[in-house]
């Protein structure tokens, strides 16, 4: 068989295609570099998270150490403690 020309509609088609396989192989490596930085800002996030609720604690245990059982009132900045159980306050 001998070789053949292609016609130049037959060639811009398959330059066509080449193109837009590659279009997509790239948005594809975009999409996974995305995803990647996506997965690594979660992950700090996370880990942010967990700082802050064991500061939450640790502040919640000084408090406590200091006040006693209660709640602070924001709004005042006063702290609140909870009521003492009846045993407790007929002792006194």
């Amino acid at each position: 068989m001998e070789n053949q020309k292609l016609s130049a509609e037959e060639l811009q088609q398959i330059q066509l295609l080449q193109e837009r396989n590659r279009a997509v192989v790239n948005e594809l490596g975009e999409i996974a570099i995305l995803s990647n930085n996506l997965k690594t800002r979660e992950e700090k996030a996370f880990t942010y998270l967990e700082n802050l609720r064991q500061e939450e604690t640790e502040l919640g245990k000084a408090l406590t150490e200091k006040y006693g059982d209660g709640t602070v009132d924001l709004s005042t900045g006063e702290f609140v403690p909870t009521s003492q159980p009846q045993a407790e306050a007929s002792a006194e």
